[in-house]
């Protein structure tokens, strides 16, 4: 039982991480119906960023996260105007593979500029663990945990309590309807794109501190993780997104303590498939008609 609840405690911080990746995906999809491929990248430069202000800076944690945010908000934001915007009236094939085009142009402009190899991360929490019996609870947890809650309430209430987000939410709902009501839709789609780049910004930071180290190719397995909770949680959701992203966490820690590491993306997306299979809209994701 011990082990059990150790397991769960790893998975909450890990699957943490996931939410934050995962919002960023589920709110671009909610917005513009565009699964955003780039997306890890854009955590992988915030891994990066973070790295930068810690050991040529000398910040702390909160300044590191704080600019990391910021920087990847606009990245996102850069990449939308210039890669997105020009075909958002095209077929969504052709924005996929924009999308992943973006994603390997930053995972190689940054290999270019970084270098290929695997940097370790500047400590930049205490190593102080809470001892409850067998179960070990460290700092570094505890601070992702919390920065990872903060920021998820912080995104609700400027999607349900500002206006912004009432017009994020009214784009989503009718991107034609909204505009028609004097909502800028370019703008809010761009905000869109900017806070869901800083959450995974924040995420790159924390995983960083989780792994301690870094790479240019670190945003791919994380990114299409994320993916998978955006998908089970329901793409489009944004609490389905965070219960989405704790269930992965914690999925991969059981396989990881009960079985074998190596295992623990394979049985991830084994339950992409049987998602797929028994409930394609997700968790809290709502089944959609199309006429033809």
């Amino acid at each position: 039982m011990e082990q059990f609840l150790q397991q769960m405690v790893n998975g909450i911080s890990l699957g943490s991480i996931y939410a934050l990746i995962a919002l960023g995906y589920t709110m671009v999809y909610g917005i513009i119906k565009l699964i955003n491929f780039a997306h890890g990248d854009v955590y992988m430069i915030g891994a990066y960023v973070g790295f930068a202000v810690t050991t040529y800076a000398n910040l702390g944690f909160f300044p590191a996260l704080i600019i990391s945010m910021a920087s990847c908000a606009v990245l996102g934001i850069v990449v939308e105007r210039i890669a997105y915007k020009p075909l958002r009236n095209s077929s969504r094939i052709a924005v996929l593979i924009t999308a992943i085009g973006v994603s390997l142009l930053l995972e190689y402009v940054m290999m270019f500029f970084v270098g290929a190899e695997v940097r370790s991360y500047p400590k930049l929490l205490s190593d102080k663990a809470i001892n409850l019996g067998n179960i070990v609870i460290n700092m570094q947890q505890v601070y992702i945990v919390v920065t990872s809650v903060v920021l998820m309430i912080i995104l609700q209430f400027i999607v349900n309590k500002t206006k912004i987000g009432k017009s994020m939410r009214a784009v989503s709902a009718d991107k034609d309807a909204a505009q028609l009501m004097g909502i800028k839709v370019d703008k809010t789609i761009s905000f869109t794109f900017a806070i869901g780049s800083a959450l995974a910004g924040a995420g790159g930071v924390l995983v960083g501190i989780y792994y301690n180290s870094i790479d240019p190719l670190m945003g791919v397995m994380p990114g299409l993780k994320a993916f998978v909770a955006a998908v089970f949680g329901g793409i489009g959701s944004i609490p389905g997104a965070m219960i989405g992203g704790l269930s992965i966490g914690v999925m991969e820690t059981l396989v990881s303590g009960y079985g074998n590491s190596m295992y623990r993306d394979a049985a991830v997306f084994a339950f992409l498939i049987i998602i797929l299979i028994l409930k394609p809209s997700g968790l809290l994701g709502k089944n959609t008609k199309e006429k033809v």
